[in-house]
């Protein structure tokens, strides 16, 4: 699918791409609504419209992504509703063995989210990801999301990176095509972000549901 002689580093989404994409999911679309039908002794439906519009209102933002943007707007406990539900926090089956692979083939492996750090620590706290990442960024870091050109910028300047050697690899097409926009050579979509859900499909981009599907080329690079 790649020559992997043209790539030396490997962007990685979090959410979806490394980990199982359910927890999120779970904790904004059926938790998060629960809570505020209790909180505000309203319906479950009428607290789920509510915060889908909510939602809706502030999506490719950084405030999208922000765990005080949402204990604010919502008046609940963010962080200490994520803690009741670290069980949910999962590596994809696939992350760990691909991780290392690149590891011995010499790629370097950065860590791209636009996660809020302080779901960042907690899902780096409940994982083994960390040992298995040369570097990591959150989009709060920079002021921008991962939609926006300048995040990119942050992004090359503080490693140092020739966008034209790196792969980037997410489960949003928004995202990859902003990749492709800043510069970034090569794109991957996963089409199984949510290990609960069906699969997706990818207009623009390349996509594959198993990261083994990549292991023998990267092992095993094509002779020159």
């Amino acid at each position: 699918m790649f020559n992997w002689n043209t790539i030396d580093t490997v962007l990685l989404d979090m959410d979806g791409t490394l980990l199982d994409l359910h927890f999120d999911n779970h904790f904004w679309l059926s938790l998060v609504p629960q809570e505020l039908s209790t909180q505000r002794n309203m319906s479950l439906a009428e607290a789920q419209q509510l915060v889908i519009a909510a939602y809706e209102q502030v999506a490719g933002t950084l405030d999208w992504y922000c765990l005080d943007y949402w204990q604010q707007q919502l008046g609940l406990d963010i962080m200490g509703l994520h803690r009741t539900l670290v069980d949910r926090i999962q590596l994809r089956q696939d992350s760990l063995p691909f991780l290392r692979a690149l590891a011995l083939a010499g790629k370097r492996r950065i860590l791209v989210t636009n996660a809020h750090p302080k779901s960042l620590a907690l899902k780096l706290e409940h994982t083994e990801l960390a040992t298995e990442l040369d570097g990591m960024i959150s989009s709060h870091d920079t002021g921008y999301p991962k939609e926006h050109p300048k995040f990119w910028q942050h992004l090359f300047a503080q490693f140092d990176l020739n966008p034209q050697r790196c792969l980037f690899i997410d489960d949003s097409e928004p995202i990859l095509n902003a990749a492709r926009l800043a510069g970034v050579a090569h794109q991957l979509g996963i089409t199984n972000p949510d290990s609960q859900k069906p699969l997706k499909s990818f207009k623009d981009f390349p996509g594959i549901d198993d990261y083994q599907l990549l292991l023998n080329d990267l092992i095993q690079p094509p002779r020159v």
